[in-house]
């Protein structure tokens, strides 16, 4: 048989395990999102530490490299006014009658499941620097969002 239709290992068929995407720009966290980021940090740590097989530890050891590059990276955000939509407020905005409320926060925090958005959400940066009763526009909505409240995070 030729060289040509050998495989030289097992693992040339494989998918290869690229990093994980850090996003681009500065890593502003909350509170909140800088103490889940040591905690996530100091969990794969002690996995990594705990565990024996080594694929395993390969794709943790990937994991970690993200979230010690996240964690060296953290900055704290200030806290903001409140009185108008920043980062590490809570927003209420009204849309066609329908309220909402959401969170804007640092990428690694985000859960739009649970109304946190990133900061670099298209909705939050319509957001960001609008006062309650502001109207304002959002790129592909047929409608405006009207500004109802704000409030601090940490409040």
């Amino acid at each position: 048989m030729s060289v040509a239709f050998r495989r030289e290992c097992d693992e040339e068929h494989l998918e290869p395990k690229f990093e994980l995407p850090v996003p681009p720009g500065p890593n502003l966290v909350t509170e909140r999102g800088y103490g889940m980021i040591q905690a996530r940090n100091a969990e794969l740590e002690a996995a990594y530490a705990a565990e024996k097989n080594e694929e395993s530890r390969k794709a943790l050891l990937r994991d970690l490299r993200y979230w010690r590059q996240r964690l060296a990276s953290a900055q704290v955000a200030p806290l903001p006014s409140g009185q108008t939509v920043a980062f590490g407020t809570q927003v209420t905005f009204e849309r066609d009658g329908e309220r909402s409320v959401l969170a804007i926060v640092g990428h690694d925090e985000s859960d739009p499941a649970h109304q946190r958005v990133a900061f670099t959400a298209p909705l939050a940066r319509a957001l960001i620097g609008a006062e309650v009763g502001d109207e304002v526009e959002l790129a592909g909505a047929a409608s405006l969002l009207t500004v109802v409240a704000i409030k601090r995070l940490a409040d």
